[in-house]
């Protein structure tokens, strides 16, 4: 497993027998997702950081579009955090993340879905120049975080997947960990309500509990250097965060 993060002139390390090889980078949301579903499902693998700044010259070999995570199988590569996710609840079905009755099933591949414009909000939060006040950004958050505490209301259980994190836990979480980064970005939290969010506020408490969570837990403060590193703002040295 690769502790360091791989850059140009490095040699791409030999696969392991008898293990999947995931190209990650320790602190990518996207990534997280995949490793996040790799622990929960206890296959065996190794990892492989790259460093997306200044990137190997053979990883376009793995990732045309030079990305991560990307999931060497051997007969070949599954790209994408959702697709290499499906493909391990799949080819390894205990414990599966997804519920077994088909409906329920769809209804969770769909609320995944819904989890794609509170990241891109996220993110024209954390690299915008855009002088946007705390609450025009919550203003722009509130009905997409809305669906998810409305849906956790519904179901009445501590994780989306019950009593136990499922897919779309896993899926979602990456961002709940780096929540906590908007407030440095602002310099200041979002204005919240206090009788706001409170199923999610009990789900981020619930999940930080849970072993495959806690195991690779960075928290915001670190994921945020990275943002400098992304911006210019400090040399992108991934090892000494």
């Amino acid at each position: 497993m690769s502790s360091v993060h791989l850059t140009k002139g490095s040699v791409r390390p030999q696969n392991i027998e008898g293990k999947l090889r995931l190209y990650s980078m320790e602190y990518c949301p996207f990534a997280h997702r995949a490793r996040l579903v790799l622990l929960a499902k206890n296959v065996p693998h190794d990892i492989v950081n790259i460093n997306l700044i200044n990137k190997p010259e053979w990883y376009k070999d793995v990732h045309p579009e030079g990305k991560v995570p990307a999931l060497d199988i051997g007969s070949k590569i599954v790209v994408e955090s959702l697709d290499i996710a499906n493909h391990l609840d799949d080819q390894y079905p205990e414990p599966s993340l997804y519920p077994a009755e088909p409906l329920a099933r769809e209804q969770d591949r769909q609320l995944i879905k819904k989890i794609d414009p509170i990241t891109s909000i996220f993110y024209n939060l954390i690299l915008s120049q855009s002088k946007k006040t705390p609450r025009e950004w919550l203003d722009e958050f509130t009905p997409h975080l809305q669906v998810f505490e409305d849906e956790l209301n519904n179901r009445n259980t501590a994780f989306f997947g019950g009593n136990e994190p499922g897919m779309v836990d896993y899926m979602l979480w990456p961002w709940g960990e780096r929540a906590g980064t908007i407030a440095i970005v602002l310099g200041e939290k979002l204005p919240v309500g206090s009788d706001q969010f409170l199923k999610l506020r009990a789900w981020i408490k619930a999940m930080r509990k849970i072993s495959v969570v806690d195991s690779i837990y960075h928290g915001p403060e670190k994921f945020y250097k990275t943002v400098l590193f992304r911006t210019g703002s400090l040399p992108p040295d991934f090892d000494n965060i």
